[in-house]
């Protein structure tokens, strides 16, 4: 996993088995000057492990997932479908970034729970341009799902 940057106390979860695709998504949200700092899971099976213990424990939820369709191991629509199947992280913005134009993935994202559908841009202006905007949407104008612990049972947490 990769870290980049810092600040306002909610990482973004970049989901890329691309290295130049993640390449760019960094110089993206870098250029875009989104403070917060940036965690890469290069596969399926490794986002959901991240985001999953991250919830299971006193670290706060992702502000963000930024996921692609096409990945190893567990593929991008299965990654969320797990997400918005577990109460614990139901709530978190997830953002398709995916180079697939198809409108059965648009549609299924959709009907899985996704937040947004962003097709990345073949030029990197226009990719800074669109990244740029999810970050000043996302993490700062969107104002997030306050946090709030598990729900309980006569008094305990289930």
């Amino acid at each position: 996993m990769m870290a980049n940057g810092g600040g306002r106390g909610k990482d973004v979860i970049l989901v890329e088995d691309n290295p130049d695709d993640e390449e760019l998504t960094l110089r993206a949200l870098d250029k875009a000057k989104v403070a917060n700092k940036v965690i890469v899971a290069r596969d399926g099976a490794e986002a959901l492990e991240l985001i999953f213990s991250r919830c299971s424990s006193d670290q706060p939820h992702p502000a963000l997932v930024l996921l692609d369709l096409k990945l190893p191991k567990v593929d991008g629509l299965e990654v969320l479908r797990r997400i918005r199947a577990d109460e614990r992280t139901r709530l978190i913005p997830v953002v398709i970034l995916t180079s697939s134009a198809e409108q059965e993935d648009i549609l299924t994202g959709y009907r899985n729970g996704a937040n947004g559908y962003v097709r990345k841009p073949v030029k990197f202006a226009d990719f800074a341009e669109a990244v740029s905007a999810l970050g000043m949407f996302w993490l700062l104008l969107n104002e997030p799902v306050p946090h709030v612990s598990a729900p309980s049972i006569e008094g305990r947490q289930l």
